[in-house]
């Protein structure tokens, strides 16, 4: 039997190689985004925790000063959730298109092994064919043997 080589398996290995690629890049994306959203999370609850202190200061004696650090804390740290926000929207983006790429990648390599699979069905059939013929030749030359002897 013949050894099957599919012509274009070197376009197939780069396809596999592009999707590793990116694969890759929405690990990436995705890792970026995951700690964006820790950011996120951990503002928000340094403002929870300017908001609690704001409600001690009103609970007790109420110090003029502290309560006005603490509400100009609180509005810097909606300014910076506002700003970590866009970062998170931002790096959510960049993971949805990480997302399309690897789709399209994994289906560029599907439809590259399918080819490549039509490709040695038709080798197969090519070898069935060859063998088929090859066996009819053999019975033939048989065939063919077996009366001359006869004749004899």
């Amino acid at each position: 039997m013949a050894k099957f080589i599919y012509r274009m398996q070197n376009i197939l290995e780069l396809k596999m190689k592009l999707e590793t690629q990116a694969e890759n890049a929405f690990a990436a994306a995705n890792a970026e985004l995951f700690e964006e959203e820790k950011r996120l999370e951990a503002l928000m609850e340094r403002q929870a925790g300017y908001e609690t202190h704001l409600e001690e200061l009103y609970a007790g004696l109420i110090n003029v000063l502290k309560v006005k650090e603490t509400q100009d804390a609180i509005e810097i740290m909606k300014l910076q959730i506002d700003a970590q926000r866009l970062l998170v929207e931002q790096a959510q983006h960049r993971v949805d298109i990480a997302r399309q790429k690897l789709q399209k990648a994994i289906q560029e390599r599907k439809t590259h092994e399918k080819l490549r699979e039509n490709a040695f069905e038709v080798f197969l059939e090519e070898e069935k064919a060859e063998e088929s013929k090859m066996i009819d030749e053999l019975v033939s030359y048989r065939f063919g043997q077996g009366k001359n002897s006869g004749d004899s």
